[in-house]
């Protein structure tokens, strides 16, 4: 019984004690949660992420984000942000504790936004920026002491300069820089392929359409209708080229110029090049030290596509962002639906293109401009329009001083994009909702610069394309209608001037080369006419005719020392090129056989005159004499008629045979009038009249070992 007793105690106890455990254990539970609950929490500086600054004229935008612990703590304090800035110098300053380093601050932020703009910064000026929030929310009596203040991390960077005279130089150097990576690109790729692209201009028959592919194909090329047109008139000039086949190409250079808009538009604003452009300048680089083939041109023509692409980048970011508020932007709104408003805006895209000197560059400013939004989709084709006319200006400077058939193709070239423009801007409104059809169908939205861009692009292919078509058929119309605009002066005023290189020269060694060398077959086939005036001198019985002969021979042998000189210089000019060995070689035959020429010319001139004391000595020749000089003069005509055969063919290539065998026989001729000479000397017979005898056959002779020498320097060898 004692120890049942004693169990029931224990037990007792036992339970009191656990119960008094549990108890404990649970008011130290309770306890520690209301300890949690009255923990406060605490933001650090890293809640704050993705802290950043990105710069704007004269501006910055802040952005960040805030971790959803100090977010939803935030809120619930209904806790207010805040933003601080300063200069770099101001930085430094403040940590000196220098007068003009404080930091300023934004108004305050509500804890929803997740940036901020801040406005009225300095132009061009490096920032730094943080984002703060204090202990028991912000409030602007907190923002100066630190110890209740909570900042990010600071996010840097540059504002941008505001609209003004330097951005304005910014935007003219970067167009410069683009246009000067075009003009290196197109050298380049003529200097690569320059013989090709002449026998593809060369290679064109009657054939309009075939013109039309070779213009495109060329333009393709090159990238610059303007290379392609200033090239046919130069051909035109050299007369390789007649006034049809020049408006085929004029027109395919058309349609070839917009695929520099295409290219613009994918890899410049879609792909952007430029940030590839340091590598492929890396493959290029070493090209420029390679002399052998063509490895220095190509070397050109990447570095040109890269600078390009370079000044591209360049010009999107100097060309302003407006929005709809600004003027600018406002002014073309307000007039691009008035009547006379895409006459205006064709105006000043011909204007733009006139002062820049290129229609690829004039549209690449043009796509810039309507991807920033400046200009709308419809001014942007009107101006595309004007561009058109104005890249006809270049054609027309070249032609300037070319003679009346390169005019006369200027011309074409003129009045092909007038007419077409023409056209056009009646079909206008029909043409751009047939344009932003192809590109968005029905969901065509010209605020989208995307779509834009694309559309600006399109039309200007399409017009291009259309106008070619139309015109195609009308093209022995326009070269009618050029001939009688462009009056030619007659023969007498074009005989005596230099034809092909009197202008500056052209974009490649090899043009120039080429146009070098008609106007050597021209000297050749001036020369060859003295020996005609000084026959006809020698057999007229006829006083004026005879002085009409001496002051032909007079004239002429000015003009072989002048197209003597002139030549010299062009091709010293032309040396300063970088050319081929063969165009070298080439260069320097021509400018021997220039000198062969001119020297002709001197002694066509000194028998002239040794002919005049003949005839004031009165003196006469026995009918051998006479018929013997008329039998060299009969050599050295059909000579020169080989000569200019050869002087016309391409270098290199003929064959000496026909020469040679006119040369043996000149000193044939000499020969048995010196055997003639020498009889009449022993015979004793009037020596007066034997030694002008002498003089005559010895310098025709002469004329002929110059005949034989500019044709081994045309076939670039020398006869032992």
């Amino acid at each position: 019984m004692l120890s049942f007793i004693k169990s029931i105690v224990i037990i007792a106890l036992s339970f009191t004690y656990s119960l008094s455990i549990a108890q404990a254990e649970s008011t130290t539970t309770l306890a520690d949660s209301n300890k949690i609950e009255e923990v406060k929490f605490e933001v650090l500086p890293e809640h704050f992420v993705n802290v950043a600054a990105s710069p704007g004229e004269a501006s910055a935008k802040v952005t960040w984000s805030l971790d959803h612990e100090a977010y939803d703590y935030l809120k619930s304090v209904d806790a207010k942000l805040i933003i601080t800035y300063n200069t770099k110098i101001g930085k430094k300053r403040s940590k000196k504790g220098m007068a003009g380093g404080e930091w300023q601050f934004t108004e305050l932020i509500d804890i929803d936004k997740t940036s901020f703009q801040i406005n009225d910064l300095v132009g061009y000026e490096s920032y730094y920026f943080k984002v703060g929030v204090s202990k028991d929310g912000a409030t602007s009596e907190n923002v100066s002491k630190k110890d209740m203040m909570i900042w990010s991390k600071e996010a840097k960077t540059k504002t941008e300069r505001t609209w003004g005279i330097l951005r304005l130089l910014i935007l003219i150097g970067s167009l410069g820089f683009f246009i000067y990576g075009m003009k290196i690109m197109s050298e380049g790729i003529q200097q690569a392929a320059g013989n090709k692209l002449r026998q593809m201009l060369g290679s064109i028959t009657s054939n309009r359409v075939k013109g039309v592919f070779t213009g495109f194909g060329i333009t393709s090329i090159v990238q610059s209708s303007s290379v392609t047109t200033v090239m046919t008139v130069s051909f035109v000039n050299a007369g390789l080229m007649s006034l049809r086949q020049s408006a085929g190409v004029m027109m395919g250079a058309n349609i070839g110029t917009t695929i520099t808009g295409w290219l613009v538009l994918l890899l410049g604003f879609k792909v952007s090049i430029s940030s590839y452009a340091l590598m492929i300048i890396a493959f290029a680089a070493p090209l420029l030290f390679i002399n052998k083939g063509k490895a220095k041109a190509w070397a050109n023509f990447l570095f040109g596509f890269c600078i390009l692409f370079l000044g591209l980048s360049f010009l999107k970011d100097s060309v302003p962002s407006l929005d709809e508020s600004s003027s600018i932007v406002q002014f073309f709104i307000d007039y691009k639906d008035v009547w006379y408003g895409p006459i205006m805006f064709v105006m000043l895209g011909a204007l733009v293109t006139i002062v820049i000197q290129s229609s690829s560059a004039a549209m690449t400013l043009t796509l810039t401009m309507a991807s920033t939004g400046i200009i709308p989709f419809e001014v942007a084709c009107a101006m595309v329009l004007g561009e058109n006319i104005g890249t006809t200006i270049t054609a027309e400077l070249a032609s300037l001083i070319a003679n009346v058939h390169a005019k006369r193709s200027a011309r074409i070239h003129s009045m092909f994009n007038l007419v077409g423009v023409a056209w056009m801007l009646l079909l206008l409104p029909f043409f751009l909702d047939l344009v932003g059809y192809v590109v968005g169908g029905t969901n065509f939205d010209p605020l989208n610069t995307d779509m834009s861009t694309t559309g600006i692009t399109l039309f200007h292919t399409m017009f291009n394309l259309a106008n070619v078509l139309i015109l195609i058929w009308f093209v022995p119309q326009l070269v009618n209608l050029a001939v009688k605009t462009v009056k030619s002066k007659g023969d007498a005023d074009e005989e005596f001037k230099l034809d092909y290189i009197s202008g500056p020269l052209g974009s490649t060694a090899e043009l120039c080369i080429l146009e070098a060398k008609k106007e050597v077959a021209k000297f050749g086939t001036t020369t060859a006419k003295m020996n005609k005036f000084a026959q006809t001198f020698l057999n007229s019985t006829d006083r004026k005719e005879k002085n009409k002969m001496i002051r032909k021979i007079e004239k002429y042998e000015e003009i072989t020392d002048r197209v003597e000189i002139e030549i010299a210089n062009y091709l010293g000019k032309v040396a300063t090129l970088e050319m081929s060995k063969d165009t070298s070689l080439k260069m320097r035959g021509m400018l021997n056989l220039t000198s062969d020429l001119e020297r002709v010319g001197d002694i066509f001139y000194q028998m002239s005159k040794t002919l005049e004391r003949k005839d004031e000595s009165k003196i006469y020749f026995t009918p051998e004499q006479r018929n013997g000089i008329n039998q060299m003069f009969k050599l050295i005509e059909e000579a020169f008629e080989i000569m200019n055969n050869n002087l016309n063919a391409e270098y290199g290539s003929i064959s000496l045979d026909q020469a040679i065998n006119k040369e043996r026989e000149i000193n044939q001729c000499r020969n048995e009038l010196r055997e003639l000479h020498h009889e009449q000397i022993g015979e004793g017979n009037n020596l007066d009249n034997a030694l002008i005898f002498n003089d005559l056959f010895s310098s025709l002779e002469k004329i002929g070992d110059h005949i034989i020498n500019v044709s081994e320097h045309v076939a670039d060898k020398k006869i032992d």
